[in-house]
């Protein structure tokens, strides 16, 4: 004590000593026996020796708790104290950590393992043997348990040592399966004995991690044991009383913790004894009360700070699990945990360091995940004094650099925010060779990022934790703590703040191509979340001249073009005014040119897609106002720029034609000269653009689309044009294309193009050259070279869409015009010419329809619309379209 610089406390422990020997009584009274269980029988002659592993004891050991009465209790105090019990889902659970340990511990030394092997002496006698002869198997058993029936295993791997451990636990699954309980308990004590040794010490808490599994696994086993025989005839239920569970239960019960209690070694006797510390339910309901503080006071007993450390953390794990309310057997173990903390400099210690050629820094971030674990059960709903508590305590042991990290992790952000200007101080005052500064400044900052510290102390803060963030040598150690005072940054502070920041970050990182190897970190200074704090951030950044020259550090062309899709999600999501500032769009559409770029013949079509509309949602954000010549040259660059993404051109024209559209409304439909030339300059542009596009029905329908904005604009050779390249292109529509990966017919898709387009012809003039009704003639006469399917009326459905429109042409007044567009109903006037021509077209059609109509079936007739048949009477009746409402259709 004096060498370690412990402090002398008198422990007040009544009767009991953690070290007295164990004392066994014989007793005369006993509770009734069942058949199979592993109590001895009663039938024993006097003369017998009393069998220890099943007799009642007379209350001189630490065992005599378990014989205790119930006490009394109320439903009121039951459903209080279940409330108190339950741990809710902020509880950060026990099986996320562990696979972080795991990969995070590891070693490339060889390890030895001591295996268990069978012995017969384990098997049951006959039912009729002597008592003598069962209490000398047992004691037998358990002293095979120590001595011998084992068999060392030298030179593993780390994963060889998993697989063996995961044997164990197999084995153990198995044992237990074919009623071999006294091997089960076997395995579980020659694995409890392996967390004693720390000859791989670096490797020790993944060693915690897969020993205490089969401890877990065997914890459940026992457990359910007892349960399933308190179950019959009726299952017990989840909130059960020790009046609930049967005598032979109890009897079971207690003869497990006494063959724990038999083990010699105290670090299996306490690990054992712990995994099945639930199993106290059963027998008393203070029993776990009155367990943990002796349990806590056995860890005392072991000599290696670092194996009681994690044996510290295994109970306070059972302990929140089964007892999360008491509070003060957790409080105790930290506290005691404190108490060895000097422990860890002693010569026995760093003698073992030395062989083993592990530095002190290493060696203490072993102890990490056990204290991280220890104080996140303290801290888990505790008061904020609590806090303050811990503090003082860590300032007595001159501000532990590893207990304050940890104590920064476990407690809310809220409480370590509102202190943080103390924990500064107290991370100031921490020796720098046990545990570097940056990464107490790391755990601040996750607090800080979380939680908001007092306004009057944010730049002081970040002025101090910089000072030390910057001189940090190792650019993974820079990175790993400066990535993390980002988002405080960006939360607090403004573009000044932001710059600085970029620049040191860039500054660190390059040199030796550093960045290369902190890739995923770098990603995380960049907003990747959608939230807005990072939107504000992502603002921040692209205003600055540092934005451009930190994103050219992502060399790796796949990592780049995901930070570039994050940053473009973020800003389409958050973006909610449109932009016309240059510096974003110089720096959007550096973003978006990289994402374009790596589009190649190998990138998939889903990719292409996730990219194009990312691309899609930027170009909607930029709007230059009334400047419509500067928006239309930004189209003009974007064209140039993602050529390669073909929905990306389709979204161009559209936002092409709806410039045209918007200037015909600030104009009033009255353009000027200059508007004018504006708009037939739009119109060029989806011209030339539209022939681009690989997809015949795109280029369909931006035909028409364009021709329609065209004539709005009293652009009428711009429309003619538009119109006759829609109908030329009509030949090369496929039979059939992929829909969502399928193939299907195209017809229905042309039936309706096409019926759109006879609509908008009904506005379309003739053009002087061309002579009457030359659109219409021309739709028509590629409609009946096209190849149709075998079998279908597609063709004689045109004709009756095209009637419709013929008829609507004939008459004196169409019934919709363009403003300032002078359709065939002006240019004509109603002239007999125009009119006859139209006739012999409707009777070539209603010809082309009744020929069709011979060649069907009678049922098939009948599917005729009786709009098409009322059509087609009125024709065939030489009528000049006017409405008979006395015909109906046959």
């Amino acid at each position: 004590n004096q060498r370690c610089g412990l402090e002398a406390a008198l422990v007040d422990f009544g009767d009991y000593h953690p070290l007295k020997p164990i004392m066994v009584t014989d007793t005369k009274t006993r509770r009734g026996t069942r058949k199979g269980s592993t109590s001895s029988s009663s039938s024993s002659s006097s003369s017998a020796p009393p069998d220890p592993l099943s007799s009642m004891l007379d209350g001189t050991d630490p065992l005599s708790m378990f014989a205790a009465a119930s006490a009394s209790e109320t439903p009121a105090m039951r459903k209080r104290e279940k409330e108190e019990e339950a741990v809710g889902p902020d509880f950060e659970p026990w099986s996320l950590k562990r696979g972080e340990i795991l990969a995070r511990f590891t070693t490339t030394e060889k390890l030895s393992i001591n295996l268990f092997m069978g012995s017969d002496r384990g098997k049951a006698t006959s039912q009729g043997s002597a008592v003598s002869e069962k209490v000398r198997t047992r004691l037998e058993e358990l002293d095979d348990l120590e001595e011998g029936s084992q068999r060392e295993l030298l030179n593993l791997s780390q994963q060889d040592y998993a697989n063996r451990i995961e044997e164990l636990n197999q084995s153990l699954k198995e044992a237990w399966s074919s009623d071999q309980k006294v091997k089960a308990l076997k395995i579980v004590i020659q694995c409890s004995k392996l967390l004693s040794d720390t000859s791989v010490i670096q490797f020790y808490p993944s060693k915690f991690v897969l020993i205490t599994d089969i401890l877990d696994t065997f914890g459940r086993l026992v457990y359910d044991r007892i349960w399933t025989m308190c179950s019959d005839p009726r299952p017990l239920p989840d909130n059960f009383t020790v009046e609930d569970v049967n005598d032979t239960a109890k009897e079971t019960c207690l003869n497990w913790f006494y063959k724990i209690a038999s083990i010699r070694e105290l670090l299996p006797r306490l690990y054992v004894e712990a995994a099945i510390l639930k199993c106290n339910r059963f027998l008393n309901k203070s029993a776990i009360q009155e367990t943990l503080p002796r349990l806590t006071a056995m860890i005392r007993g072991i000599g290696d700070p670092l194996v009681a450390a994690y044996a510290r953390a295994y109970l306070c794990r059972v302990g929140m699990e089964v007892a999360p309310h008491l509070k003060d057997s957790l409080n105790r173990n930290f506290f005691d945990l404190l108490g060895t903390f000097r422990q860890i400099s002693s010569e026995n210690v760093r003698a073992q360091l030395v062989l083993q050629m592990v530095e002190m820094p290493e060696y203490l971030t072993l102890y990490s995940p056990a204290i991280s674990w220890i104080l996140q059960c303290i801290a888990y709903r505790a008061p904020e004094s609590l806090l303050t508590e811990m503090m003082e305590r860590c300032k007595k042991l001159g501000n532990n650099a590893l207990l304050l990290n940890s104590v920064m992790r476990a407690f809310r952000p809220e409480f370590v925010a509102a202190r943080a200007t103390d924990f500064i101080g107290m991370i100031k005052d921490c020796d720098e060779a046990g545990f570097p500064k940056h990464l107490l400044f790391g755990s601040l900052g996750r607090s800080l990022a979380s939680a908001d510290p007092p306004e009057s102390e944010r730049l002081t803060i970040l002025n101090e934790a910089w000072k030390v963030i910057t001189k940090v040598r190792s650019p993974q150690d820079y990175i790993n703590c400066a990535e993390i005072w980002v988002e405080f940054t960006c939360r607090h502070f403004t573009k000044r703040e932001v710059n600085t920041i970029l620049a040191d970050i860039i500054k660190h990182m390059t040199p030796d191509r550093a960045f290369e190897d902190a890739y995923p970190q770098l990603q995380t200074v960049i907003p990747v979340q959608s939230v807005e704090l990072h939107f504000q951030f992502l603002l921040f950044s692209v205003l600055q001249e540092r934005f451009l020259p930190f994103l050219d550090m992502f060399q790796k062309d796949s990592v780049r073009v995901e930070v570039c899709k994050s940053i473009m999600e973020v800003f389409i999501k958050h973006q909610v005014e449109l932009t016309r500032d240059p510096v974003i769009l110089n720096a959007m559409l550096h973003i978006c040119k990289t994402m374009h770029d790596s589009v190649n013949a190998l990138t998939l079509e889903d990719e292409k897609r996730s990219l194009a509309l990312l691309i899609i949602g930027f170009i909607r954000m930029v709007s230059f106002g009334r400047d419509f010549e500067q928006q239309l040259s930004f189209c003009v660059e974007a064209r140039a720029t993602f050529c390669n993404l073909e929905p990306v051109l389709v979204q161009l024209i559209h936002t092409v034609n709806q410039l045209a559209m918007e200037t015909r409304r600030v104009m009033r439909g009255n353009h000027s000269r200059k508007t004018a030339a504006f708009v037939r300059a739009c119109a060029a542009y989806s011209f030339i653009t539209i022939p681009s596009l690989s997809s015949i029905f795109s280029r369909l329908s931006l035909y028409l689309l364009s021709g329609q904005v065209a004539l709005a604009n009293q652009c009428l050779s711009q429309a003619d044009a538009f119109l006759k390249a829609a109908v030329s292109i009509l030949p090369e529509v496929p039979r059939s294309i992929s829909v969502e990966g399928k193939l299907r017919s195209s017809e229905s898709f042309l039936l309706d193009f096409i019926n759109s387009f006879l609509a908008t012809l009904l506005v379309i003039p003739d053009h002087p050259e061309h002579g009457v009704l030359y659109l219409v003639r021309g739709l028509l006469n590629m409609v009946q070279d096209y190849t149709w399917e075998d079998n279908s009326d597609a063709k004689v459905r045109v004709y009756i869409s095209a009637l419709p429109l013929l008829a609507a042409m004939s008459q004196e007044t169409y019934l919709y015009s363009i403003p300032k567009v002078d359709s065939n109903e002006t240019l004509y006037g109603g002239d007999p010419k125009f009119l006859s021509e139209i006739n012999k077209l409707c009777e070539t059609l209603i010809g082309q329809i009744l020929d069709h109509l011979k060649t069907l079936g009678r049922d098939e007739v009948r599917t005729l619309s009786s709009r098409t048949w009322l059509i087609c009477q009125i024709w065939s009746r030489g009528s000049r379209c006017s409405p008979a409402p006395e015909l109906q259709p046959q």
